[in-house]
Order: structure tokens, then sequence, then C-alpha cells
């Protein structure tokens, strides 16, 4: 059927980060979602391997690829879209509130060369937008709360939607990242647990919750409504709410903070390069007052 999408997940272990292939059978055109760039964060070097076996997968099943879809700045991992841009001529994409994001970020990184307007990315796509990938149309919807510019992907009978669920045995993401908001995640929850029960759902990411030893990712709308642990069928929003608060209160920052947010609202992209020909990631630092420590 030229309307069922061939799916095809690559799991990151070191980031725990699912990037999926789409194609369009028919077409042979095809969009990546969420790619990876391999970053060691002790020696500061970068590897292409994990994006580069997608680009492989494709090129081996004869697809087009067109699209790198993120699904939003990504803080847990660095976007691998700037390679598969050059390997393959394809778009990348992001929800239009990255403005939001860069606003947020410019001033903490004091990245001056950064434009807030979007313009790294080559579209900006807004709630309810449709386009195609070959023959399959893919609808864009506007899940907030974990960041303001997170954006889900429907594709028929599967929606792609990044870090705003996870497994129903783990939960939710956390909302207290700058821009985040726990009562705006349970809401636009809402609108995914909404959609038709047979709804294939596929994460951004997966840590194998207590008790399962294999990871996982993919799930239903019908089963995240009966057994995701923080937002199932006759949890109200304040319960909610409040359990999300608190929960993120002990939650550590991801190891890859600083570096992922630096190149993810560049579009992928590293700072620019130094008078001595490199390019740096900024670690601003906090002295606490009264320390001592000029």
């Amino acid at each position: 059927m030229s309307g069922t999408p061939v799916i095809s997940a690559f799991f990151d272990e070191p980031t725990n980060t699912v990037s999926y292939l789409v194609a369009d059978p028919a077409t042979k055109a095809a969009a990546v979602i969420d790619p990876v760039l391999d970053y060691d964060h002790n020696s500061g070097t970068v590897d292409t391997r994990s994006v580069e076996a997608i680009v492989t997968a494709a090129r081996t099943a004869g697809y087009a690829v067109e699209w790198v879809l993120e699904t939003h700045a990504h803080a847990d991992h660095l976007s691998g879209a700037p390679y598969i841009k050059a390997k393959t001529g394809a778009k990348i994409g992001i929800g239009e509130h990255i403005k939001d994001v860069q606003r947020i970020f410019r001033p903490i990184f004091n990245a001056t060369d950064l434009e807030t307007n979007g313009s790294d990315f080559d579209h900006l796509f807004k709630d309810g937008e449709r386009f195609k990938i070959g023959e399959l149309e893919v609808e864009v919807l506007h899940t907030p709360g974990h960041t303001p510019a997170d954006i889900s992907y429907k594709i028929a009978d599967n929606v792609f939607i990044g870090d705003t669920m996870f497994m129903p045995d783990y939960g939710t993401a956390r909302a207290d990242f700058p821009g985040g908001d726990a009562r705006q995640l349970f809401r636009y929850i809402r609108r995914l647990l909404a959609l038709p029960p047979q709804t294939r759902l596929f994460m951004c990411h997966d840590y194998k919750a207590p008790g399962r030893d294999t990871y996982a990712w993919e799930t239903s709308a019908s089963e995240q409504r009966e057994r995701n642990v923080h937002v199932k069928d006759g949890v109200a929003e304040d319960e909610f709410v409040a359990m999300r608060t608190e929960r993120d209160t002990k939650l550590a920052a991801p190891r890859l903070l600083l570096p992922s947010i630096q190149v993810n609202i560049r579009a992928g992209k590293f700072p620019p390069a130094e008078a001595n020909g490199v390019r740096y990631l900024m670690i601003p630092v906090k002295i606490k007052p009264g320390s001592g420590v000029a």
C-alpha cells in the first residue's frame, strides 16, 4: 500500500536514542527522524558511524532521503542532520517554535552568531501543517511541554512522538528545561492519547524500565491510555503536574546537555571556529556567592 510507510529503527545505546528511516515503498522517497551524531564528551571528538549506518541502509534499499525531521532540539544527543543533508541533499525540518528555544539559549551561551528566527533550518513546521514524503502524507502535531518546540509527525497510523512520552512502563518526559511546562505537557499528551486506539506510537528514547530486560520503542495509543504509569486513563491534570514537578527536582541534567543544546539549536552545526581554526563549546560557570572563588 502506498499509504503505508516502511519503518526502520536504529538504536544508539550510548544516548538511548532511537532514530528512524521512514520510506514510501511506492516512490522510494524517505525521511530520517532524529538522527544521532556520535560524540565523545571526554575527548571532544565526533564520529558519524551511527548516522552513516542510516545513510547506508537508505542507499542499499534504493531510497532517496528528502527530509531530516527533528522532533525538537534534543538535550541528550547531538544531531546528525547536517551529515545526512551533505550526503543526500535532504532538507532539515523542525517545529516553528524552535525560535523560542533559540531565544532562550542564545544569551545563556553568548551565541552571538545565532539568529533566533530559525533560519539555521530549511523548514519550520506549523501545527497542523501537511507535507509529503513521496506519496505519504505527513501531518505535524505540536506537542510541547518537554520543550516549547516539540512536534510529532503523523504518517497514516504511525506517529513519531519524540520525547513527549516513553514506553508505558517508563512514563513521560521531564518538563523542567527552560521553556518546559508540565501542565502543557499533560494537555498535549492527551492530544496524542485521543488518537485512534490502534495508532502506533514510536518513541525517541528507551531506558529499560525496572523489570524489563530489553529495549523497546513502539507502543500504541490504547496501550498508553491503559498502562502509562504517568498518564493512563484516570490520572487528573493536577495529579500529573504535582508528580512531574516533584520528580523533575530529583533528575540530574543529561550528560550531554550543554554540547547538545549548543549544536542542536544550530540545526546540528557546531559554533563557528575561533581565530585559531578550532570550534569550541561553551560551559557556563555559576560561582556561588561568598565561595571565595574569583
